[in-house]
C-alpha cells in the first residue's frame, strides 16, 4: 500500500478514535450529573433503561476502540491492508467501508459461510 493511502487511513482511524473517546468522556459526565433520586417508579425505570442502552452503546464503542488501536498498530508495523487469512491485499474500497478489517472480502465471505453452516 502506498504511503499516501496509509496516511489517509491513519488519519481516518485517529479521527474516529478521538470521536469515540470524546463520546465516552461525555457519557461519564452525563451519567454522574443525572440525579438518581427519582421518586416515580416509571420515571426511574425509564432512566435505568436509558442508562443501560447508553452503556451497551459505549461497550460496543469500547470494542471498536480496541480494533482501531490494533489497526493503527498494523499501520506502524507495515501489515495494514493485508489479509490475515490469505496474505493478499485487502481492497481499498473494503478498507474505506471498514478500516479496521483484517480480512479481504473473499476470506470474510468464506468465514461468514462457515459460521452460517455451523449455525452461529
Amino acid at each position: 500500500m502506498e504511503q499516501a493511502q496509509l496516511d489517509y487511513f491513519k488519519k481516518m482511524l485517529e479521527d474516529k478514535l478521538a470521536e469515540l473517546l470524546g463520546e465516552a468522556g461525555k457519557t461519564i459526565e452525563e451519567m454522574t450529573a443525572i440525579e438518581a433520586n427519582v421518586a416515580d417508579p416509571a420515571d426511574r425505570a425509564t432512566l435505568e433503561s436509558e442508562r443501560n442502552f447508553e452503556l451497551r452503546i459505549r461497550d460496543r464503542e469500547r470494542k471498536l476502540i480496541k480494533k482501531i488501536q490494533k489497526a493503527l498498530e498494523r499501520i506502524k508495523d507495515g501489515s495494514y491492508g493485508v489479509c490475515e487469512e490469505c496474505g493478499e491485499d485487502i481492497g481499498v474500497k473494503r478498507l474505506e467501508a471498514r478500516p479496521v478489517t483484517t480480512l479481504c472480502i473473499q476470506c470474510k465471505s468464506r468465514q461468514e459461510q462457515e459460521e452460517k453452516a455451523k449455525g452461529l
